[in-house]
């Protein structure tokens, strides 16, 4: 608090009947200063912080953002009243497997809570739990790093080479440095089920069967509501953004200009993968179904014996594969014939990716599954021959990182080193920007940046920048402040 000045907090409740809006928004007033605090209800939210040249242009400065939020309908509020509403947690049973052999497993990582989260590149294999950790493991199973984010991962996706998770707190999590920071903030009335990320524009999928499309600056862009609810799939390329729900798959135009067509599937939608020319379907009817990009017509139908949780394909989908709720996991050739069904051995796949002859499970019960999908592989193991998985263990002195949620959480130099780069916060039209410093960048582009840590004025290292497809720069590498 400033000496001599009064502190003057005004607090703002928007919820809605039905699965609306359900957020707070708070400004306190300390002589010069003006902190607003805004998020979810019963969530810590984001802090912005404006310094004012006088106590009277900060007070008049609060009052008008008071009196924008009430009249988009919040209105005075007491805060811990009203209970933080209930985020979905993926509900998923898991039988037995009913297939006569195992798959060969060669390592098995078992983080401790149930997975949906997995990316495979390659040089590092990513899952992501209900607990909210996501782990990097190198290809022979050897733990590399653990990110440790605030709520429940929904999904971890890639946008060429950097990596989001998706959490059950709102928040999009960039987890390409040491330092994970919150690229991207959902509204509070978005439930979210799934996402995707195509050149910087995040596509979610919700509770409620929307569709809601933001930009690199973490801004609205469109909305479309689906004819069916529970949306679990969204894949986007540069043509549309394909939307599954509990009655299909819905294509829209990537700029939001409308429905590119709709197709109804076999059972609620489950899961999606998408290849160059395809989306693949996964229901709880028991099938994958293989969806032209350009028509919606159903090119192919692999039918599994339990409802199918997960799907990924080999390149160009030459081979399809699935995963039930039963514990099984299933190849397909690209027509639909069964090739093999096989147990697990760790529960159901609830997301899945092949790369290089092997097949990444994520599962119910938590592990982190390498399968040798090699034919000489899956050969022996239907025949009962099988290797024994290694089950892979932490590090002792494993490296952990938490994302930054304020300026003075996050590391500094006094210098710029060699070879690094100088972005700059600076304020324009009332909002925070970032802009690249350093010579040899066009200075005019936008510097995707953590929001939780800018500051205006303030100048951040970093390791580099990558010129974005939608016009912007991205980071690649820590962020430092520079003091």
């Amino acid at each position: 608090m400033s000496a001599g000045t009064t502190v003057s907090t005004t607090y703002l409740e928007l919820s809605q009947e039905g699965g609306g809006a359900h957020k707070f928004y708070e400004v306190c007033v300390d002589g010069l200063v003006v902190t607003v605090r805004y998020g979810r209800i019963g969530a810590a939210g984001q802090v912005q912080t404006t310094t004012f040249p006088t106590a009277e242009k900060a007070r008049a400065a609060a009052a008008k953002k008071v009196g924008e939020k009430v009249r988009k309908g919040y209105a005075p509020a007491v805060p811990g009243q009203r209970a933080p509403r209930a985020v979905t947690r993926r509900q998923v049973a898991s039988a037995a497997s009913t297939a006569r052999a195992v798959a060969p497993v060669l390592w098995r990582f078992r983080t401790g809570s149930s997975a949906f989260g997995i990316h495979v590149d390659d040089e590092h294999c990513w899952v992501g739990n209900q607990a909210g950790d996501v782990y990097t493991l190198d290809h022979d199973g050897a733990v590399l790093a653990r990110f440790s984010l605030p709520d429940g991962v929904k999904c971890l996706v890639a946008d060429d080479f950097w990596i989001y998770a998706g959490c059950d707190d709102g928040k999009v999590y960039d987890l390409s440095s040491k330092l994970p920071f919150a690229a991207y903030d959902i509204a509070a009335d978005v439930d979210i089920f799934w996402l995707d990320i195509h050149e910087g524009i995040l596509n979610v999928s919700d509770r409620a069967g929307r569709l809601t499309v933001i930009d690199h600056e973490d801004e609205h862009q469109w909305a479309r509501r689906s004819q069916g609810e529970h949306a679990w799939m969204v894949r986007a390329d540069d043509c549309a953004v394909y939307h599954g729900h509990h009655r299909g798959v819905t294509a829209y135009a990537p700029d939001g200009g409308g429905e590119l067509w709709h197709t109804p599937t076999k059972g609620g939608v489950l899961f999606g993968w998408q290849e160059d020319d395809a989306v693949y379907a996964a229901t709880a009817h028991r099938l994958v179904q293989r969806l032209s990009k350009t028509t919606g017509r159903v090119e192919a139908t692999y039918t599994c014996d339990s409802a199918v949780y997960s799907c990924a394909t080999s390149p160009s989908g030459r081979f399809v594969f699935a995963g039930d709720a039963a514990s099984s996991v299933y190849c397909f050739d690209r027509d639909g014939t069964r090739l093999w069904k096989l147990g697990t051995g760790s529960g159901s796949a609830l997301s899945m990716q092949y790369r290089d002859e092997r097949l990444y499970l994520v599962t119910t019960d938590g592990s982190l599954v390498c399968v040798d999908a090699s034919e000489a592989a899956i050969s022996a193991a239907q025949q009962g021959t099988v290797p024994v998985a290694r089950d892979v263990k932490l590090a002792a002195a494993l490296p952990t990182y938490a994302p930054a949620t304020a300026p003075a959480a996050m590391p500094s130099v006094d210098r710029a080193p060699a070879g690094t780069v100088v972005v700059e916060c600076v304020r324009e039209a009332g909002r925070l920007r970032v802009h690249v410093v350093s010579e040899g960048y066009d200075q005019s582009l936008n510097v995707q940046f953590p929001r939780a840590i800018r500051e205006p004025g303030a100048r951040y290292v970093v390791d580099a920048l990558h010129t974005a497809a939608g016009g912007f720069y991205r980071v690649r590498g820590d962020i430092r402040r520079l003091m």
